[in-house]
């Protein structure tokens, strides 16, 4: 049969995909990859991450008999471009979900189909599509809880295995990735960051194995203690497809039928990224607007030129817990999850600084940067997203240190400043961050720019008075 060609996009992997196992039972398979605004609109961080992944997935694919075809340019006029060289007669891909994406992917199916073509999209970056998850009166789910009740006992199908590629009997030309310069925008924080990245799905496989094997028992008692090694790790593979959420909730079964207390607690984290899709999907506001339409009048400061934002953003705010975990970040790229919520709250409340200022710091320095998951986790802290609190939740940075960090591991860690021998990770700081920024490790740490008490007492006045409009 003529060649298929497979589109990639959050999908860098060969187990477990379903598009790719469709294409490669219809015949030839002719994988690429499309840099379009999609890819150039990347932060920093997630754009030099997603060129180190399709670096080594074309590496995967040269071994598998394969190649990956690299192009630039609008999907549409791409694709057409390679069946018009290519003589293809199908075009597969998996599917997205953001709104840009699901306008893009549809323009695109219609245009192949209107030139006879199939053209055909597949699940693969969610284990439950979001039209398939449904509450008992025929809508979306709003709350978690009940959304996991709804799916935890699901069926859900085995993982597949990587299938045979057979090549086309000619390959298409391919552009450089290295002419790309994806990484470009990350400037020397590249070199930093790489050290701590371990791109592609080989990398994806053995670190969920090692979890599986060593850190799934305690994964509930010792995740959010952010200086030890208890978390899977998983998030940023997830972010470009090196591995499937089906292969995470196989693991998390598993785990359980071997008697191991945290696996039900990783599954239900497998689940609260499907539930960040679900919402996402039914209501795309989530992405750039308050969830709760009510909380467009709470009185957020939006100006990112602020003197605490600029604190917050260098991790200079005089809050360890916060610091930390901004260095944490400049660093690996990565921040630990009970860090994310702590450096949230401290903006969006003891600053009183609007979360779309958070939110796009992190889409900007975030190698696991994920649409979905990141304005639910920032409106969930704000209080503006599907949060079933009945109160306004504003974390204690120091009091979350003392609880997560008692020895003083993780602030050692990151913040070097006072440290008569500075960790080698408390050093890179400096060097990943912009050298106009003008920090030394040899500066005195910073004072709190905001009190403790001071910044809460004003987050919970403006909560009661913007309450009180609401009537």
């Amino acid at each position: 049969m003529a060649p298929t060609i497979l589109w990639f996009r959050r999908d860098l992997r060969l187990h477990d995909h379903p598009a790719l196992t469709a294409a490669a039972a219809r015949g030839s398979v002719i994988p690429v990859f499309i840099h379009d605004d999609s890819v150039a609109s990347l932060g920093a961080a997630p754009r030099w991450r997603m060129g180190e992944g399709l670096r080594v997935f074309g590496e995967a694919l040269e071994a598998a008999g394969s190649r990956l075809i690299l192009r630039r340019g609008p999907a549409r006029e791409v694709l057409e471009e390679l069946v018009a060289e290519t003589g293809a007669e199908a075009v597969y891909w998996s599917r997205l979900y953001d709104p840009q994406a699901i306008e893009r992917d549809s323009r695109v199916k219609a245009a192949l189909k209107e030139r006879g073509l199939e053209a055909r999209s597949f699940p693969g970056h969610l284990i439950f599509e979001p039209w398939e998850v449904e509450t008992q009166q025929g809508g979306m789910y709003k709350v978690y809880s009940p959304y996991w009740r709804a799916v935890k006992d699901r069926e859900v199908a085995e993982v597949l295995s990587a299938p045979d590629l057979t090549a086309p009997g000619t390959w298409p030309e391919s552009e450089r990735l290295d002419d790309w310069a994806m990484g470009k925008a990350m400037r020397r924080g590249a070199s930093v960051v790489a050290e701590h990245s371990a791109p592609g799905e080989a990398s994806a496989r053995a670190k969920l194995a090692a979890f599986s094997a060593h850190r799934m028992e305690d994964y509930k008692a010792r995740r959010d203690f952010p200086a030890e090694e208890a978390t899977s790790e998983m998030s940023e593979y997830l972010t470009y497809g090196e591995i499937s959420p089906r292969q995470l909730w196989h693991s998390a079964l598993r785990g359980a039928a071997e008697g191991k207390a945290g696996a039900e607690h990783f599954r239900k984290e497998v689940v609260w990224r499907e539930f960040a899709y679900h919402l996402m999907y039914h209501t795309p506001r989530l992405l750039d607007a308050n969830w709760r339409e009510d909380w467009d009048g709470f009185a957020w400061r939006d100006d990112r030129r602020l003197a605490e934002v600029r604190a917050w953003e260098q991790g200079r705010t005089g809050m360890a817990f916060v610091d930390a975990a901004l260095r944490e970040m400049y660093v690996t790229g990565r921040m630990h999850n009970r860090a994310r919520m702590v450096v949230a709250s401290y903006l969006t409340k003891h600053l009183m600084v609007h979360w779309r200022i958070g939110q796009a710091w992190f889409e900007e320095c975030l190698t696991d940067w994920d649409p979905a998951s990141n304005a639910m986790g920032w409106q969930w802290v704000a209080g503006s997203g599907p949060d079933a609190a009945p109160y306004f939740r504003v974390f204690n940075p120091e009091t979350q240190l003392e609880k997560f960090d008692p020895d003083g591991t993780y602030r050692r860690r990151w913040i070097a400043e006072g440290q008569a021998r500075p960790t080698k990770t408390a050093l890179s700081y400096f060097e990943a961050v912009p050298e106009s920024w003008g920090l030394s490790p040899d500066m005195a740490y910073p004072e709190p720019v905001v009190g403790l008490s001071e910044g809460r007492e004003r987050a919970l006045a403006a909560y009661e008075s913007f309450k009180q409009e609401q009537g």
